[in-house]
């Protein structure tokens, strides 16, 4: 059995981005200017109008960052706000695959460097992500490769199964969002986690199952789950 997450208000309660942008505006490495766009892409998200390509577009402006200070920042995030953040039944969840034998990654439009820590507090050896791409130790404002939202993440899912020759249908998807249909339409299983009101309606409609994770610090037991 294949378990795959979704990280973003599946794993974590909120956006793993949003806790980097956070810690890099707070030391200097991300100026305001550079992300004051993000409020309008997230309204933009919530009315189900999201630009695609916004990954694509955005990285541009992340042009020049030293790779070494990106990973630092990331480490320090981590141990600052995503470690708080994860939810208890998700690591309840991967804790508990993982004693029993079974893979898990994730597959999130977050950034590799973000994700890589929570890596390693899990002890999971691959995922898939954004990767920015990076010349003489600076990012050049590219991705290598393309981004991981909405159909796109199926896509390299998709690549990844074929890759490793694992089949679709023993892969148990996980996530919140109605980004994520193609992607939770393509595996075996599919899990809504707390999901949006859009990817709720779809989940009750096709019988998939749908996990709810209380927040941190006020967890009370096993997640709930629903037929």
């Amino acid at each position: 059995m294949l378990h795959i997450f979704d990280v973003d208000h599946t794993v974590i309660g909120k956006s793993s981005m949003g806790h980097f942008l956070r810690e890099a505006l707070k030391c200097g490495l991300v100026r305001p200017w550079q992300v004051r766009q993000l409020p309008l892409e997230w309204l933009k998200y919530k009315a189900g109008r999201l630009d695609m390509d916004f990954i694509e577009k955005a990285v541009a402006l992340l042009a020049g960052i030293e790779e070494s200070d990106l990973e630092r920042i990331a480490g320090t995030c981590f141990d600052r706000r995503i470690m708080r953040d994860v939810y208890p039944g998700a690591a309840r969840l991967i804790r508990d695959a993982r004693e029993r034998g079974e893979r898990v990654i994730f597959a999130s439009a977050s950034f590799r460097f973000v994700i890589r820590p929570l890596e390693r507090f899990f002890g999971i050896d691959e995922s898939l992500a954004c990767e920015l791409e990076f010349r003489d130790g600076r990012t050049t404002g590219r991705l290598v490769g393309r981004s991981l939202l909405g159909s796109k993440k199926k896509d390299a899912v998709q690549e990844w199964l074929e890759r490793n020759g694992e089949p679709a249908g023993g892969v148990s998807f996980y996530s919140d969002s109605y980004l994520d249909i193609p992607t939770l339409e393509l595996c075996g299983r599919p899990v809504a986690v707390n999901p949006d009101r859009r990817l709720a309606r779809e989940a009750e409609k096709k019988g998939w199952e749908i996990l709810r994770f209380e927040r941190p610090g006020r967890a009370s037991g096993a997640p709930g789950i629903e037929a």
